[in-house]
């Protein structure tokens, strides 16, 4: 059964996306499947979720709201770390052993695309061979297509549907570590940061304003003759964390250590995670994180949507485009150009 008239229902739907749907879904079975734990359903319906198509985001919100009263149980860990860190590597070695404990894991990984084709390679199936055919695995890879932030446009909404499909721990796994990258951090519930030992100043090689956030930082590859170099790095970012100013919720970012070749420390850091969330519940700052992150959620898309609307009005694009010219060929001043179109708003 499809959803809207007959033609809508067989409509070829041109998108910006990678992945096109076609014909339009039904809502009601989508939901049904997700929450039956059918991952084809699920695949389906982030993908509904990614589009940009009218069409397609207006059946998305009706989908999330359907769901809505079945997410919010799964733990959300945000994972990132500086490039060659072994950010795949960590999280199929700590999905395997989440397994092992009974939890079903979802892997949200984003991609970066390239500037020039706009394409992207989401390999990350290929790299993390062992969990992609894991039964209580689902991992999805998708491309971060210009957004902010290490992560996709709807992130935050592709976990509400995996959590509403039954899984226990939401792994977010970032493009890497940059300016923008905090974006990550208004959708998780614990911000994990990997680190490389050894690999020059280590205070240096990554921006103060990450190292703050983080709930908890992670020195990865400790194993042969790089076990004393992360057991030296762990105490400089040990030391480092002890000068920052203490999170309002009281909780004291800690310093690990693991391997992800032979497992050594994966549970620790999984012990860290448990005994953050046990914190963050008890003095209720849990829950005021994720209200927080709602709130953050809907002034975000607001803002999309109505930077949207403005330049769909008649007229405007045009503007823009001569003031674009104007600015680049120095005839005018950015913030002028600004104000020229603050009046014809």
């Amino acid at each position: 059964m499809l959803t809207g008239t007959a033609k809508e229902a067989t409509d070829i739907h041109q998108s910006d996306n990678y992945l096109i749907l076609r014909p339009l879904p039904d809502i009601q079975l989508l939901k049904e499947g997700i929450l039956k734990g059918d991952i084809a359903l699920l695949s389906r319906a982030i993908t509904l979720i990614e589009s940009t198509h009218p069409k397609h985001q207006a059946l998305a919100a009706q989908l999330l709201d359907q769901v809505l009263p079945y997410s919010g149980k799964a733990m959300r860990i945000g994972i990132t770390g500086v490039p060659g860190v072994g950010k795949s590597t960590f999280i199929e070695s700590f999905g395997m052993h989440l397994i092992g404990l009974g939890k079903k894991v979802a892997v949200l990984a984003i991609d970066p695309s390239s500037n020039i084709s706009k394409g992207s390679i989401l390999g990350d199936k290929t790299r993390m061979e062992q969990l992609s055919v894991a039964p209580n695995a689902f991992i999805r890879p998708s491309a971060a297509a210009g957004s902010l932030g290490g992560l996709t446009h709807k992130t935050r909404e592709a976990s509400l549907l995996c959590e509403a499909a039954g899984f226990d721990i939401i792994i977010i796994e970032t493009v890497g570590v940059g300016q923008s990258e905090t974006e990550v951090r208004n959708i998780c519930d614990f911000f994990l940061l990997l680190m490389l030992a050894g690999a020059g100043d280590e205070l240096q090689g990554i921006k103060r304003g990450i190292i703050e956030m983080a709930d908890g930082l992670v020195i990865t590859k400790a194993d042969g003759s790089n076990v004393q170099k992360a057991k030296a790095a762990r105490s400089e970012y040990a030391r480092a964390l002890h000068f920052l100013p203490p999170a309002v919720s009281g909780w004291h970012p800690e310093v690990s250590l693991c391997s992800s070749i032979d497992g050594t420390g994966i549970e620790a850091v999984y012990a860290m995670i448990e005994k953050f969330r046990q914190h963050q519940v008890s003095n209720g700052y849990f829950d005021l994180r994720r209200k927080e992150q709602n709130l953050s959620a809907f002034r975000r898309l607001l803002q999309e949507t109505l930077f949207q609307n403005l330049l769909s009005r008649s007229g405007l694009k045009e503007q823009i485009a001569e003031l674009e010219l104007a600015v680049t060929e120095g005839r005018q001043n950015p913030y002028s150009a600004v104000m020229d179109i603050k009046k014809t708003l």
